[in-house]
Formats: structure tokens, sequence, C-alpha cells
């Protein structure tokens, strides 16, 4: 008898990430860490991944994957400290090469940074299939948000990261480089052709009408309820909102540091020869 997928989700929020830890049989895949960042003082620390370390060594757990559903643009990510602190290979789409040119030339990085997506363990391609214990995960590319989203599909639940939000709150922006609303559109459909009873564990939740965070959902759900993409919303209804959203949303407050520390694999930037590791801050880049 197969095993279920269980999930433990650790919410950060200073950035609204839900980070979950998918679990069978004694295997793990920890799915978009964040790192604790201070952008006043530029110190990053542990604190959040060390509770997922806590838990996971509590419960006697064999990491074999620490996924990235996408270039995050709200918060570092925690992916080597977890690799360094657990084990388990960092996993991405394999678009994140895409990802890496574009902002390759936003930060000027033409000295010591090769955007080949060498810097993570695996890059995954289009309906890539992978283990998680008995599980056979699926990778689904995503895109429109980034080139690179993807979603993971492993057992009864999908992972949709930014892709997807809960019913009201929606979907996700597509207004950064090279997003575009119509693929969005059309990422959003093939999740939605999931089985009704497929679990959706979203990447982040605001909290809408102060009705508490939640980032569980279904597929059967988000097709009768989702504000942007219920069933009877149409592409080109849908790109015409997100366009008109997108206008008016502000740029995420760590974009800059996070970005260019996410393509990276979630390394900081090579430290200088006062030992100290700089970010950089394009100004009237966007």
């Amino acid at each position: 008898m197969t095993e279920s997928l269980e999930i433990h989700t650790f919410f950060h929020q200073a950035t609204c990430t839900a980070t979950h830890l998918a679990t069978v049989s004694g295997h793990a895949a920890i799915i978009d860490a964040a790192l604790d960042y201070d952008p006043a003082s530029g110190r990053t620390s542990t604190q959040s991944a060390d509770e997922i370390i806590a838990y996971v060594k509590q419960e006697n757990l064999a990491v074999d994957w620490i996924l990235e559903t996408h270039v995050h643009a709200d918060h570092l990510t925690a992916a080597p400290y977890l690799r360094e602190k657990l084990g388990g290979k960092v996993g991405i789409g394999e678009n994140v090469r895409a990802v890496q040119k574009t902002f390759q030339e936003v930060f000027n990085l033409h000295d010591g940074f090769t955007p080949d997506g060498s810097q993570f363990d695996h890059l995954f391609g289009d309906d890539e299939t992978f283990k998680l214990g008995n599980l056979t995960g699926k990778v689904m590319h995503t895109p429109g948000h980034t080139p690179a989203c993807v979603s993971y599909c492993i057992g009864d639940a999908v992972f949709v990261g930014d892709t997807l939000f809960m019913p009201d709150f929606g979907s996700a922006r597509c207004d950064f480089p090279d997003g575009d609303a119509g693929l969005l559109y059309r990422s959003i459909q093939r999740i939605l052709q999931l089985p009704p009873e497929t679990r959706v564990f979203v990447g982040h939740d605001y909290a809408p009408g102060d009705r508490g965070y939640e980032w569980e959902c279904t597929v059967a759900r988000e097709r009768a309820e989702n504000k942007h993409v219920r069933d009877g919303i149409d592409e080109a209804a849908f790109v015409a909102m997100r366009q008109e959203r997108d206008a008016e949303l502000s740029m995420p407050g760590l974009i800059l540091p996070s970005v260019q520390v996410n393509i990276r694999g979630g390394s900081l930037p090579p430290a200088e020869e006062n030992g100290i590791s700089y970010l950089k801050m394009p100004l009237n880049a966007f």
C-alpha cells in the first residue's frame, strides 16, 4: 500500500511565505524556504530555517530535495543553508537560465557569474519525474509570473509557488521582466486540469480581509471560487484584469536583494578583499 503524502507548513510572516515540508515514508522535500533578512541593517539570519531543521531532525526525516518553484523576488532563499545542514539536492526549473541572463544584465554581473544554472544541483525539465520516498513526483513548467516558474506534483498535492494563490487573492503578478499574463493563464489552466480533489499548496498568503493565513486549497475550489481564474473566465478577460492590476502595483520591497542572491542559488555574492559581501542597487532600472 502506497503511503500518503504528509505536509507540514512553516509560515515566514516577514515575507508571507509558506514553506512546505512534504514527507512520505521517512523522506522529505522542502519547498520554497526563506532566509531571514533585515533590509535596514543588511543582516541575514537563519532562525526560520533552523525551525525547519529542528523539525526534520525531531521527525528523523531524510531530506531528498530542496525545491524552488522559481527565482523569488520577495525573499532570499535558505536553500544552500538547508542543504549544508540536512543534505539533499537543490532543484529548480531549467528555465532559470533565462532569468539569470536577464538579471545578469540588470546587475551587470559579468565577472565570475555564469547564467547556466550551475548554481543549482538539478535543473528540471517540463514533465520530468523525480522520486520522493515511494512516490514519483512530476514537474510542470508553469511560466507567466516568471519564465522559470514550475509546479511540483507529488502524490495528491501540487505545490504552485506564486502561480496561483488562495481563491480570494487570485493569481500572480506578471509585470516582472519576461512575465506574460497570457502564459500565466494557460499555466493555471494546466494546474486546474489536475483531478479536482488535488490539494493545492500556495507559496504565499496575505490574509485579505483579516481572515487569517491560509495556504491549502483544492483544484475544485480554485475552479469554483478563484477571483481571477475560476471557471468561465477566459484568457482575454484574465489578461485585461492582470495588466490593469499590475500597472497599479509597487515593486516588492525585497526584489533587488532577493533576485541577485536567488539567481546564485541562494549563495551571497563573493566576498570582497575585506571579507564582506555586497549587494548591488541598480538605480532607475525599474
